[in-house]
């Protein structure tokens, strides 16, 4: 089997290959021969309908489908042969096979992975963050459910911040309307910042059956992109001022958290326990970011476009699935801006080729009771830990993501057994967010 092996750039190559007429004409008989002791036709009996009437009728169609498994089985024999790694899918350009021809030929452009070289991480600082959970930490966090729990009563007074007002508004710009710029009966919770400062503000203080009028500027960087950076005049008016009243800790909000005995300690233990699990998390996601944007930084490596744009397509598909969960139906031919996951494409397949490299070079990949115990440790935030266990072994699928992410685990520890790692004391509200 002649082939001819072209580099058209740094990754991209082009195969020809020549395959024996004789070849392909044996495996069309063969396959035409099988189809006859099978095929109905009409006026035949099954099984007899002779070679040259199925030819007529299926010849064309058996001898692309033999032409394609004869490039998919040379192109895979010829690039065992030249030692290369393709990444994604061959483009095959096949010459028309003319009657009579002593040969068929074709190429098959396509990548191959580069060779990665993962640069050196010894000099580069990683900032470990430290913190404990103390009994502070899990007081603010039962204020918060506390507070989550509010039931509101109405009251004669002004609203201040905390309160719940209901609301009607009416939005202007140049004295039209324009879209999402009214409502009746809007519930709004003064402080949570949910509506623009401006608003908040021209609603605290009012009282129930009074009205405002006032100006605000959308910010330029305004997620509606009709009117960011634009004025508008707004008519408010308030129907109801409503103050919260925050359950007691006592132990009916201890069985409204699902400690079944209203046990105010084992609640306490519960919510520490999940907090401890929460802030593991994040201080892991900080040390692993970090990590992973020093292999990029080190490491000078040319992504496959082809594996590139298979990425794309994945995130894609992923941002519909997102876009269909929250209710909003995007049709199915409607394109999606690939430039909006251009940059975290690239990221990924560069990560992606780095990180399969530092696997195979310093043997990290995942063992069974590692799997098992990042199984077991996601497991412990459900109610039945067991079950969710053997939910995650029941599919090989989901096994390999969780295998994935030792993988990732073994490189960063990896990672700070190299760089020069310091351990830095972090804020609780810093490191979880606004709660």
């Amino acid at each position: 089997m002649p082939s001819n092996l072209e580099t058209l750039s740094a990754l991209e190559r082009r195969l020809s290959i020549t395959v024996p007429a004789t070849e392909i004409d044996s495996e069309v008989e063969n396959r035409l021969k099988r189809l006859s002791r099978t095929v109905k036709m009409h006026g035949f009996r099954p099984g007899k309908v002779p070679l040259k009437v199925v030819a007529q009728q299926y010849g064309p169609q058996v001898m692309q489908e033999v032409l394609g498994d004869a490039m998919q089985k040379t192109f895979g024999e010829a690039v065992r042969n030249q030692n290369l790694r393709v990444a994604g899918y061959p483009r095959f350009e096949p010459k028309p096979l003319a009657e009579g021809s002593a040969e068929f030929q074709y190429s098959a452009t396509f990548e191959i992975y580069p060779e990665v070289v993962v640069g050196d991480i010894a000099n580069v600082a990683i900032e470990r963050p430290v913190l404990e959970v103390e009994e502070a930490e899990v007081d603010k966090t039962i204020e918060i459910m506390r507070k989550q729990r509010a039931a509101y009563g109405p009251v004669q007074r002004a609203a201040q911040t905390a309160d719940r007002v209901k609301i009607d508004f009416r939005g202007t710009m140049d004295g039209a309307e324009f879209q999402g710029s009214s409502a009746k009966d809007q519930l709004v919770i003064l402080g949570e910042g949910r509506l623009l400062p401006e608003f908040e503000s021209s609603a605290t203080g009012m009282k129930a059956g009074e009205s405002k009028t006032f100006d605000l500027r959308f910010p330029d960087d305004y997620h509606g992109k009709e009117v960011a950076g634009k004025a508008a005049r707004f008519e408010v008016t308030v129907k109801e001022v409503a103050e919260p009243h925050l359950p007691d800790v006592d132990a009916e909000f201890a069985k409204s958290l699902g400690v079944a005995d209203g046990n105010i300690a084992q609640m306490r233990a519960e919510i520490k326990a999940n907090l401890e699990r929460e802030v593991k998390g994040k201080l892991k996601a900080r040390v692993k970011d970090q990590v992973m944007q020093a292999l990029l930084d080190a490491t000078r490596l040319d992504a496959p476009r082809s594996l590139v744009e298979m990425e794309l397509q994945r995130m894609q598909a992923g941002a519909r699935q997102e876009l269909a969960a929250r209710g909003l139906k995007v049709p199915a031919d409607a394109p999606l801006p690939m430039d909006m996951f251009e940059q975290q494409a690239q990221r990924r397949v560069s990560l992606g080729l780095i990180l399969g490299e530092v696997v195979k070079a310093h043997d990290l990949y995942a063992k069974p009771e590692q799997v098992r115990a990042l199984v077991e440790e996601q497991a412990k935030s459900y109610e039945h830990p067991e079950e969710v266990v053997k939910w995650f072994y029941a599919d090989p699928e989901r096994l390999r993501e969780i295998e994935s992410v030792t993988m990732e685990e073994n490189v960063v520890a990896w990672a700070l057994g190299v760089a020069k790692v310091m351990d830095k004391t972090v804020n609780f509200e810093e490191l979880m967010g606004k709660r």
